[in-house]
């Protein structure tokens, strides 16, 4: 009897002793299968590693929150910082833009206007000593950049060619003076390879006051600025005009087609003045490929004015 009930016993516990060494077995054979599917896994990722270089596995989304559990709350504002790269350089980004390039005549009308004989507004300057006090004293023409000083233009007041570039910098903020940092260095050797001194052209900005961080015009700030820029180029009565980069070329041209379509031609522009278009001097800096391209545009330039100025002599 004792016999029996500890046979019985026994094959009750040996069952549970063959299922629990079968679940055992099972558990190797998923933890092998798993090691075998997760090392598969890890020569697959090394070989495309290997063919495409360093990549991160992105992570699974989450599951969507309902309406009501999502935080509408706004991230904070971030600095941008000063670009550092070559890449991209928004110069010579591709933009979207309107058909045409060149200002028309309909452009020019719809450019920014002051009301002639306005009390302290630019068309009351007769003279460029004039113009220069109305913008001394003209708070419209500052950025948001506090205690900056006014860079109004520098060089020869009666001359044929007239150089316009997008904003001062650092360095033309200290001096005074428009392109005198490296950029104006460059740009200086870019003039004497076409037979000019400094001294003999007239150059200018868009604005006359430095922004913040060096960062691109607002359009309410060109809008603000371009009376008092073509008042200064009618008192000038340049021949031609070379815009120094993208902002001033689409400013003064109003439009928003890019670089290489305004390039290597010359644009009508005021009173039968001529718009020619170029990279800007800093862009230069940053892209030296780009030297060869100015170099055809300061040489058809300078073919250009021999044309007009020997025609009068």
């Amino acid at each position: 009897m004792s016999h029996n009930k500890e046979k019985k016993d026994h094959g009750q516990y040996g069952n549970a002793d063959k299922a629990e060494r079968n679940h055992a077995t099972s558990s190797d054979m998923a933890d092998q299968g798993h090691g075998s599917l997760f090392q598969s896994v890890r020569s697959f990722l090394k070989q495309e590693e290997e063919t495409y270089g360093h990549f991160q596995i992105p992570e699974l989304p989450q599951k969507k929150a309902p309406a009501s559990a999502i935080d509408t709350t706004p991230e904070p504002a971030t600095a941008l910082e000063p670009a550092t790269t070559l890449e991209p350089d928004p110069e010579f980004l591709p933009e979207k833009s309107p058909a045409g390039g060149s200002m028309t005549a309909d452009a020019i009308d719809e450019r920014p206007v002051y009301h002639k004989g306005e009390s302290g507004g630019p068309e009351a300057a007769r003279t460029l000593d004039e113009l220069f006090e109305i913008c001394l004293n003209a708070d419209v023409l500052r950025t948001d950049l506090a205690d900056t000083r006014l860079v109004f233009g520098t060089g020869n007041p009666g001359a044929d060619l007239m150089l316009i570039g997008e904003a001062p910098g650092l360095q033309e903020d200290k001096q005074g003076e428009p392109f005198v940092g490296r950029a104006g260095q460059l740009l200086n050797k870019i003039l004497e390879a076409i037979s000019f001194r400094r001294e003999d052209v007239y150059i200018a900005n868009i604005l006359k006051h430095r922004p913040p961080n060096n960062r691109d015009p607002l359009p309410e700030e060109r809008d603000r600025s371009l009376p008092y820029l073509y008042r200064q180029i009618e008192l000038i009565k340049p021949k031609l005009i070379l815009c120094l980069g993208r902002i001033s070329a689409q400013t003064l041209l109003n439009t928003a087609e890019p670089m290489k379509n305004l390039r290597g031609r010359f644009h009508p522009f005021l009173d039968g003045i001529e718009l020619m278009v170029t990279f800007h001097p800093a862009a230069l800096l940053r892209n030296p490929a780009w030297k060869r391209d100015t170099w055809e545009d300061v040489q058809l330039l300078r073919k250009r004015y021999d044309e007009l100025t020997d025609s009068i002599r």
